[in-house]
């Protein structure tokens, strides 16, 4: 959790595990470069101490990611991203964490536009955890969950 990673053809980038967290996946088809953030919350002003990890947080992953996405070769006009995760884990209506995965969903989405980069697919909300796959090779991403199994979005 709250880690990001980038990887080139022909590397397979997974996270697991997402609940109220938010797999960003973005992917450059011209570069085959693609990079995977697992994010744990919205804002990184709500941490009393700083993160050891940029990926923690959508307002520090997204940034981090894609700079090391154009490190890596990938041209951000080029990329696209796909959104996986953020259920809402706890059923109890008094429970505040019941909220993250919409505010992670609704950060993301606005830093994503703010960067130029456009929401080709999502898989957000419900209530069951979600592994994700990123394939460099094809861009393939891989959901998977215990009841419903694997598929590509």
């Amino acid at each position: 959790m709250g880690e990001l990673e980038v990887g080139r053809a022909p590397d397979v980038l997974t996270t697991f595990g997402l609940g109220s967290c938010l797999g960003l996946a973005i992917y450059d088809r011209q570069a085959r470069v693609g990079g995977l953030a697992h994010i744990m919350l919205p804002d990184s002003r709500i941490a009393k101490v700083p993160a050891r990890s940029p990926g923690k947080f959508a307002d520090t992953a997204i940034p981090e990611l894609l700079r090391r996405l154009s490190k890596a070769g990938a041209d951000a006009a080029r990329c696209k991203a796909r959104l996986v995760g953020a259920a809402s884990m706890f059923a109890a209506a008094f429970d505040p964490m019941r909220l993250v995965g919409p505010r992670n969903v609704e950060a993301a989405k606005a830093l994503l536009a703010s960067s130029g980069i456009g929401i080709e697919a999502s898989e957000v909300g419900g209530t069951v955890g979600r592994t994700v796959t990123l394939f460099t090779e094809s861009g393939q991403l891989v959901v998977r969950t215990v009841a419903e199994g694997s598929r590509e979005i």
